[in-house]
């Protein structure tokens, strides 16, 4: 039997993970949706909140929680929690730890592999920034897959007709269009573009800004000044967007925002959909611009798309699926469940990579052209960095590219390789990726023939090698910017600063060990309540029904606010329900 591995899609408002159970994509989750809200917090008692325990507790306790930690994945920013710093990909670690903790749950087994998706954008040093995340929470990452691929997996798309396929994908924080061909078997993405920090987040800030806006108005005063205030705003505007999808108008409503001059101020607006709409119709028309940008990589037209599948919690927008219809003049297909789609197509995945017998096989691409610096004309002007593209744009990956370069004098012996990362004819307006030099090349005329090699693998990483021709002599590197920016010391000191938060999750006396055992054994004895319960539900009385549904939410509100003696309770009382239904 194959060893299990897991799919999880990382977002960056809400992350999920999926497995294969029976061959079939199941999305593991403890709330009514199985979404993890992508929240870390510190409570109180310097235990972790991870999730919608984390969410909730944001508008209370800004300080203490981070949200959206994906846009900053790849970079070299720290965060603060409750005082300390932290890397993104300690943060992304933990809610990977947690996603970890549900499927093993689940499984009734220990799971140490995974297949995560990232944004079609996402550049390389925010794929390794991932892989290193999986890495800290003790997961392999056996492939990192594009989300858009992910959800072409998660639709039943008819696979005999060979079909041009559009993914929209408008998640929290990032946005992707994917130009995929499905035929047979094989699902091939042939063009994609996107936006790393275009979403949803960016929807609610234009209601935020509507919101402090419209208290400064009425009653003069900056709410910016005050992270509290803030951060129930933001909750409010999340609300209101959710309403918005559904109906023409959303009630806005806050009590006690604030005190101003020792009276309470309340928050009562009304948000229409046309005004809302109005907001976000640029960030709309942006997309539609990226759609037709790929497109055009694909070297098709609108008319050559037969199906557009909806991915992501934005794409629930109406505006969002109207202009798509006006555009292509068909309807989006929207049946998966946009939060879902990309976990399902990830667990679709990591049933193939673990050798589970599956119809579809699946052909990468990236989503970046790959290239040096080289003496040459741009626009008829001679320069030293002129950009060679090695591996363009859209190639189907893996992908192995080389290309021959000649030394430029005689004499040369050593060469300096730079390499570069995007689609700019001048190399340095690109973004240099990584560098090296090769010496001890022949003392020959000029003209002496190097190879430069490139290949990238499934998961986003290069290897670059050049080779004199004449000689053999080789130098070569591996392009593995945020692994080398970390090193193996500090993804183990990281391990085990996330270890430490984890192991004093659910801690009543610190440093006891038998109390985290105790306590994480009354929690899978309480999800297991949980599950019974929800099993009873269909055939239940409405009384019976009533209790269930009642205990069932207190049982998880302890589990989410690490209340061990209110778990003790609600369980024991549910236990006793479920005891009476059965007998």
């Amino acid at each position: 039997m194959s060893e299990t591995i897991i799919g999880i899609d990382l977002g960056t408002t809400n992350s999920e993970v999926a497995v294969l159970e029976n061959d079939r994509p199941i999305v593991i989750g403890d709330g009514p949706n199985n979404i993890v809200p992508s929240y870390v917090g510190i409570a109180d008692d310097g235990g972790i909140l991870v999730g919608e325990a984390a969410k909730n507790q944001y508008a209370l306790y800004p300080e203490r929680t981070v949200k959206s930690i994906k846009r900053r994945m790849g970079s070299d920013e720290r965060v603060v929690l409750d005082g300390k710093e932290y890397s993104p990909q300690e943060i992304s670690a933990v809610i990977l730890k947690r996603l970890k903790g549900m499927a093993e749950q689940r499984l009734g087994d220990a799971v140490s592999k995974a297949v995560i998706t990232v944004p079609a954008y996402f550049n390389d040093a925010q794929r390794q920034a991932t892989r290193e995340a999986g890495e800290i929470a003790g997961l392999e990452v056996v492939r990192i897959i594009n989300e858009p691929t992910a959800a072409a997996l998660a639709y039943e798309v008819e696979h005999r007709v060979r079909q041009n396929v559009l993914v929209y994908d408008l998640g929290g924080g990032t946005f992707d269009v994917s130009v995929v061909r499905i035929e047979e078997d094989v699902v091939e993405v042939v063009a994609s573009h996107g936006n790393n920090h275009l979403g949803g987040d960016d929807f609610d800030q234009r209601i935020i800004d509507h919101i402090v806006k419209a208290l400064h108005d009425q009653h003069d005063v900056d709410a910016r000044s005050q992270q509290q205030t803030m951060a129930r705003i933001t909750r409010a505007a999340e609300q209101a967007k959710c309403v918005l999808s559904d109906h023409p108008f959303a009630k806005i409503e806050e009590e006690y925002l604030f005190e101003r001059s020792g009276n309470p101020v309340h928050l009562d607006l009304e948000l229409s959909r046309e005004d809302y709409e109005a907001m976000i119709e640029p960030y709309v028309t942006e997309t539609l611009d990226a759609v037709h940008i790929a497109l055009k990589g694909a070297e098709l037209t609108v008319s050559d798309i037969d199906q557009i599948l909806l991915v992501g919690g934005a794409t629930r927008t109406p505006l969002v699926r109207r202009r798509l219809e006006e555009e292509f003049v068909r309807q989006p297909r929207g049946e998966v469940d946009p939060d879902l789609g990309v976990a399902i197509g990830a667990a679709i995945q990591a049933g193939i990579s673990a050798g589970v017998s599956v119809s579809t096989c699946l052909v990468d691409i990236t989503p970046y052209t790959f290239g040096t610096a080289a003496l040459g004309e741009v626009g008829g002007i001679p320069t030293h960095e002129m950009f060679v593209p090695v591996i363009r744009k859209n190639s189907p990956i893996p992908v192995t590219k080389s290309e021959l370069f000649y030394t430029s004098y005689d004499g040369q012996q050593e060469v300096d390789v730079r390499i570069y990362q995007g689609e700019d004819p001048i190399a340095s307006n690109n973004i240099e990726i990584g560098n090296f030099r090769v010496e001890g090349l022949s003392d020959v005329e000029e003209g002496n023939p190097v190879l430069l090699r490139l290949s990238l693998d499934l998961n986003g990483v290069l290897h670059v090698t050049a080779t004199e021709k004449r000689t053999g002599l080789e130098k070569s590197i591996k392009i593995d910017n945020s692994l080398a920016r970390i090193g193996e010391e500090g993804i183990e000191a990281a391990k085990e600063r996330i270890g430490v938060l984890f192991d004093g999750a659910w801690s009543t006396d610190e440093g006891s060990e038998t109390g985290d055992s105790e306590a994480q054994q009354g929690i899978v004895q309480a999800r297991a309540l949980i599950e019974k319960a929800e099993r009873l539900l269909n055939n239940a009385s409405p009384e019976d029904k009533e209790d269930l549904v009642d205990l069932i939410e207190s049982v998880n509100d302890a589990i989410a606010s690490q209340n061990m003696d209110a778990l003790k309770t609600t369980t024991a009382e549910l236990a006793d329900i479920i005891y009476y239904m059965e007998n």
